[in-house]
């Protein structure tokens, strides 16, 4: 026979005490602590696909997640996964994305917007990235940024975090993990730059830094800002934990409202540096 074991225990014996409790951010609050990471589902390319996305993400918020963090949209041309990869960068965008946020926004729960920009990654002959270092996984060589080419990126990161918040996204993810653009520049594997955006952590972090500060003195101070982080890159020539230390302290330091980390850089579970 088998007994139950009806005794109650107290809060402290709980493990994930907090998990449903709100969490104050300051200027608003998140009605849980659930967190539903990116993933890219395909339909923000798709022919009507931002009804169906809608539809998708309003299940989740249904369900009582506190936050959702949207598939990896661009801030720019180059920086999209494929030549017809979405893209937010025109005032034309804002109205598919209000679609998606306007279902959320049913239930109380926040959605941020994920901007991503591929760099080597992209699958198209117009990639950039820090240096002129091939991806495994790509057919392209990038073109290594001008410093130009950099604070234009920057600037298109905090232009379309703008139009992010017109289409109702209570804050933006900046993909700084899994070996994306901001990632790149800040390894040494991927950075073989010797100006000011190469060399040590401090300027191989650079990217992220003035990112985020674009990005903050666009949207003001009640707009969510998540980085997410690569807490270990899994590759040789990867960030040390002491650069990973320095840069979440300097992200933090910048404006960031939250860290998401993520890891990077193995061949089966996320893209390779």
């Amino acid at each position: 026979m088998t007994t139950l074991n009806t005794t109650k225990t107290s809060t402290e014996d709980k493990p994930f005490k907090h998990l449903l409790t709100p969490l104050d951010l300051g200027f608003t609050q998140l009605a849980n602590r659930t967190l539903m990471g990116s993933m890219h589902t395909g339909l923000e390319e798709e022919k009507g696909g931002f009804a169906k996305l809608a539809a998708f993400y309003e299940e989740r918020a249904k369900g009582g997640v506190g936050l959702i963090v949207t598939g990896g949209v661009s801030p720019n041309k180059r920086g999209r996964i494929a030549p017809f990869g979405s893209e937010l960068s025109h005032f034309w965008h804002v109205n598919k994305h209000k679609e998606v946020t306007a279902a959320v926004h049913k239930y109380p729960t926040k959605i941020c917007l994920q901007l991503l920009h591929t760099g080597r990654y992209a699958f198209h002959p117009f990639s950039v990235a820090p240096s002129k270092i091939k991806s495994p996984i790509t057919p392209f060589t990038p073109k290594a940024m001008s410093e130009r080419q950099i604070l234009g990126t920057i600037k298109d990161y905090a232009h379309a975090s703008s139009l992010a918040a017109k289409a109702g996204y209570d804050g933006v993810e900046i993909m700084g993990s899994e070996g994306y653009l901001i990632n790149q520049f800040a390894c040494l594997r991927t950075n073989q730059r010797t100006d000011n955006w190469g060399g040590s952590i401090e300027n191989r972090m650079r990217i992220a830094i003035e990112t985020i500060k674009a990005v903050r003195a666009k949207v003001g101070e009640n707009f969510i800002i998540i980085f997410r982080l690569s807490m270990l890159d899994l590759v040789e020539g990867g960030n040390t934990w002491d650069e990973v230390v320095t840069m979440a302290k300097a992200v933090e330091k910048a404006g960031a409202t939250l860290i998401n980390t993520g890891i990077g850089g193995t061949k089966h579970a996320y893209l390779p540096l």
